[in-house]
């Protein structure tokens, strides 16, 4: 796959970035490296290796999977302007 200029400047574009006249020739250059090492990527055979998460075999960390309510009602609450009980207390809104 080749990027041409309006690709580069479209890139540019959509990543808020100010490109010149000047530099999307050397932008392009450097996209096209980029692209040609993904597809350099794709020829290497990965066939029965399996994925991985880290380069270091790690066991991922697990805790149970339980529902509660945080026990923290009363500190979460504790910097709202207005509250009634562990309840936030707004403005009504609606007539």
């Amino acid at each position: 796959m080749s990027v041409d200029t309006a690709t580069v400047r479209r890139v540019a574009r959509l990543s808020r970035l100010a490109v010149s006249d000047e530099d999307v020739s050397a932008m392009q250059g450097e996209l096209n490296a980029i692209l040609g090492f993904v597809e350099q990527l794709g020829e290497v055979n990965v066939e029965g290796v399996e994925p991985m998460t880290s380069v270091t075999p790690m066991a991922m960390k697990k805790r149970q999977d339980v529902v509660t309510d945080g026990n923290k009602a009363a500190d979460i609450v504790a910097n709202a302007p207005v509250h009634d009980e562990h309840f936030f207390t707004v403005p009504k809104v609606v007539e």
